[in-house]
């Protein structure tokens, strides 16, 4: 495998980047944390993904590259003449199943058509007929038999598990399909907003084999998408200053179904360079 070398200003100067670019998401996530408050949209992608801050803050070079200069960069990373390098061998080793099993997902998602037709309701099916409504402190657009009506006007088309799988027991026999855990390489597709959101989340599981620039390109991404996703909901976020996309107008489907073709093309090539990645790691 060849193995690339960086040198310390070249390395140094990515890092600081780095640091800078996502100061500018974790800055006020923190901030809001000490102030014990949360904001359903800018908070969403630290609590859904789990991903710490300070892991999101930490820059890696990836695997295969010698920081020259470096000294004591940190856990997993091991001195070779000149400076140090990741200890790939022994990561690899230990993620190779999550390696392989997020290389198949990508792939076979990235393989499928992109489908432009659910209009974002797996929103409104997590508060179908339910009073339990899953962000409380939102406020709803609309009454709860108004919400219902919109989901069951047309058949609800989720492809994605982590979505589904908070639907209400009333709404999930609504979906097309039924979908598991397990059916998730199956389904997944690439112009579904959360399919395109997790790309944070496998990049994340992939760090610190990946850059940290293709981590927070895929986090860029996400931050997007969550806001997107949330205007397309039935709450009304304007006091946060979300404007709403109404898709229970026809008006409001062009729009969202405009919004997910965007997003599937800015996916694409970062969906392409997570496999190529991994394709690299388990050659």
């Amino acid at each position: 495998m060849r193995v690339e070398r960086q040198d310390e200003r070249e390395w140094r100067a990515r890092q600081e980047a780095h640091h800078a670019r996502v100061d500018a998401w974790i800055e006020p996530h923190l901030e809001r944390r000490r102030r014990s408050q949360a904001h359903p949209v800018e908070d969403f992608l630290f609590s859904y993904y789990g991903y710490r801050p300070s892991r999101l803050r930490r820059w890696h070079p990836g695997a295969y590259t010698i920081l020259e200069g470096a000294s004591g960069f940190g856990t997993g990373y091991v001195a070779v003449p000149g400076g140090e390098t990741l200890d790939t061998g022994e990561l690899i080793a230990r993620r190779l199943d999550s390696i392989t099993w997020i290389a198949d997902l990508l792939r076979r998602t990235a393989s499928r058509a992109g489908q432009f037709g659910c209009f974002g309701m797996h929103e409104w099916a997590m508060v179908y007929r339910t009073d339990d409504i899953r962000h409380s402190a939102q406020p709803l657009r609309l009454p709860a038999e108004q919400v219902a009506a919109a989901v069951e006007e047309r058949p609800l088309k989720c492809t994605h598990f982590d979505a589904f799988r908070f639907f209400t027991e009333p709404a999930r026999p609504l979906n097309t399909v039924t979908l598991t855990r397990e059916l998730q390489p199956a389904t997944e597709q690439p112009g579904c907003l959360h399919a395109n959101m997790d790309l944070y989340k496998w990049a994340a599981k992939l760090s610190p084999l990946v850059p940290g620039e293709l981590v927070a390109d895929c986090f860029a991404l996400a931050w997007d998408i969550r806001a997107v996703d949330m205007r397309a909901s039935p709450y009304d976020l304007r006091h946060l200053g979300y404007e709403p996309i109404p898709i229970e107008t026809p008006e409001g489907r062009t729009v969202y179904a405009a919004k997910q073709r965007e997003f599937a093309g800015r996916a694409a090539p970062l969906r392409a360079e997570l496999l190529a990645w991994c394709d690299r790691l388990v050659s």
